[in-house]
């Protein structure tokens, strides 16, 4: 069953890497790199701002902080756990995939999946209620974590498990946050 599974996942992921083409490598380099989008987290900072003021902008940059460096943290322990090698470098997709990007670490599970996933679910959960379109706020970790299939760096089972990990890790994060917000009337 998890052979299957395994490799259904590298199949998956040869059909979605080879969707790719070179003119489009420079712009996949770019969306993977998390300083290209701080216009888009400023943006979120002054949505957040705006209808709660600088003191809870400042708790809830702090719990970001934390939560991101729980996801990281937890995401390193998984991948040195399993060690399952990254697309980029399994000898068996060789010729099969277009590699954009190389590392040499660890791929299961991704950290752009969960770290994107857990302070997007983090963010979405405190301010849904004060804009509609607020869903729209997804399309920053389905865009960014696509980034590295394309570059070759992940499976799609890792990323899907960084979203699921990240998603379960913001939910928890806000409800603690929630918590403290009831108790100290932040």
């Amino acid at each position: 069953m998890l052979e299957e599974l395994i490799n259904l996942d590298k199949e998956l992921f040869v059909f979605l890497n080879n969707l790719g083409s070179e003119p489009f490598d420079a712009f996949w380099l770019i969306i993977t790199k998390q300083l290209h989008w701080t216009p888009f987290f400023v943006a979120v900072f002054y949505l957040l701002q705006r209808k709660l003021g600088w003191k809870n902008l400042g708790i809830i940059v702090l719990f970001i902080a934390v939560l991101i460096t729980f996801t990281d943290q937890i995401t390193n322990l998984v991948k040195n756990y399993f060690q399952r090698i990254r697309p980029c470098n399994d000898e068996a997709l060789i010729g099969l995939i277009r590699v954009v990007k190389d590392s040499d670490t660890f791929s299961f599970f991704s950290g752009h999946a969960s770290n994107s996933m857990a302070s997007t679910m983090f963010i979405f959960l405190i301010i849904r209620k004060f804009y509609k379109h607020t869903y729209l706020l997804f399309l920053f970790p389905i865009i960014f974590a696509y980034s590295r299939i394309y570059l070759g760096l992940h499976f799609p089972g890792d990323i899907l498990t960084g979203y699921l990990f990240g998603a379960i890790s913001g939910f928890v994060f806000y409800k603690i946050y929630n918590h403290f917000s009831n108790k100290y009337n932040w």
